[in-house]
């Protein structure tokens, strides 16, 4: 009876959950609640909390002050992100702990049904979205004021002339799967360009793996650096710190990175052009972003 009983609540949180985003939009961000404590004792609850609902931690940093991201996975996650092309980029979610103007804690991580979409993966990780909630808690999605459609997001595009997803920059190759992923783990321990390693998921039975990868305050341009960006563009209460890391793919023999005009819109969609806390705030951040993630793969840059 217990089981039936979960089983029941859980599809029901599911069926609320899709009609809410179907009302709203799809939104890249939920809010699982804000709470007393230090970062130190959130931040473990927080993961507690992952693991027991099944999810794999697979590496955290905190990229400048109040602010500790956390990369997680699970099989289904894994399983999902091998059944499309690129669709490894949806193989691990975001959970972060910020500390907000009022000195309390805000838990949120990223919406797993709208990276599915994002990223063009065949289903839309609804199970997976159900799991978070109920595993974190979901005060409320957040991120753009109206949001997405499905439709929206799998032909997403910030602008006219900017970059789609499959718009992929190839930033470096190599002999091998094999000798690409020991390539971007050296190159990323190494520091090259300013970009390390968050955390890494492989793929099983695919050639397909992705990183996690902080742009530090040692970057090749300052403007590429997770501070630098979001110190410009994460300026609401609600801090959308999910947006990082960045990621670099090894799939087959080749590095790929994503055009940080679409990365970063995809994360931030109701970003002004313009004017302060803009794109145009960051207007060398594209460039500079390519270059670092393009040294962190173990690429060269041409001159």
């Amino acid at each position: 009876m217990l089981k039936l009983r979960f089983v029941l609540t859980a599809a029901l949180s599911l069926l609320l959950l899709n009609a809410v985003q179907a009302a709203e939009g799809i939104k890249p961000f939920f809010l699982a609640g804000v709470q007393n404590g230090d970062m130190a004792t959130v931040v473990s609850a927080t993961k507690q909390k992952l693991t027991a609902g099944g999810f794999e931690v697979v590496g955290q940093y905190s990229p400048y002050a109040d602010v500790t991201i956390i990369g997680v996975t699970n099989a289904e996650l894994k399983k999902a992100a091998a059944e499309t092309d690129f669709g490894v980029y949806g193989a691990a979610q975001r959970v972060t702990v910020s500390k907000g103007a009022d000195g309390k804690m805000q838990v949120a991580y990223t919406n797993p049904t709208y990276m599915a979409h994002a990223y063009r993966m065949k289903g839309d990780l609804a199970d997976v979205t159900a799991a978070l909630n109920k595993a974190l808690g979901m005060q409320k999605s957040f991120g753009s004021e109206k949001g997405k459609t499905a439709d929206q997001l799998r032909d997403y595009q910030y602008k006219w002339l900017m970059p789609y997803f499959y718009d992929r920059l190839e930033v470096a190759s190599y002999r091998s799967y094999d000798a690409a992923v020991k390539g971007v783990e050296a190159a990323l321990g190494a520091g090259k360009g300013g970009a390390k390693k968050v955390y890494r998921v492989d793929l099983p039975g695919k050639e397909a793996t992705l990183f996690g990868v902080a742009i530090t305050d040692k970057a090749k341009v300052e403007c590429a650096g997770d501070k630098y960006i979001m110190e410009r563009i994460d300026f609401r209460d609600i801090k959308s710190a999910g947006h990082l890391p960045y990621d670099i793919v090894v799939k087959g023999k080749y590095a790929y990175v994503l055009p940080a005009e679409f990365r970063i819109a995809i994360s931030f969609p109701d970003l002004k052009m313009m004017g302060s806390n803009s794109f145009a705030s960051i207007m060398c951040a594209p460039t500079a972003i390519e270059e670092t993630l393009t040294l962190g793969a173990g690429g060269e840059l041409s001159d």
